[in-house]
């Protein structure tokens, strides 16, 4: 069965750094388009990176360009968010989510397997 799994969620102080992985079972990554989405309370999810076409194109929501780095470990079938100077704003549940055909866009709409999900929280 097919999923996707994050970890790496947590507290941290306005400045920090964390790294969010996501662990996808039961298909390979370079058939699959996957993205970070988050969603802050009150407000709806949103597309945070994209990595799609075998690792070839990343792209990056313009909040969280020059902060944020999406990149995949193949040999673990595991994709890394990794978050630096973290500011109160991207509080958030972050999720991985993942689309057939690695050529597709990421889009809130159009992903086929949805992780639960982990908690970020930026203090000021």
């Amino acid at each position: 069965q097919a999923q996707v799994v994050e970890s790496g969620g947590g507290s941290v102080q306005f400045g920090g750094s964390l790294r969010l992985s996501c662990a996808v079972l039961g298909f390979g990554l370079d058939y699959y388009a996957i993205g970070w989405f988050r969603e802050a309370p009150g407000k709806e999810r949103e597309g945070v990176s994209c990595i799609r076409n075998s690792g070839n194109s990343t792209s990056y929501a313009d909040s969280v360009k020059g902060r944020f780095t999406m990149s995949r470990d193949n040999a673990k079938n595991t994709v890394y968010l990794q978050m630096n100077s973290l500011k109160p704003e991207d509080t958030a549940r972050y999720y991985c989510a993942a689309r057939r055909y690695a050529w597709n866009i990421c889009s809130v709409d159009g992903m086929d397997y949805w992780g639960e999900g982990t908690l970020v929280t930026v203090s000021s």
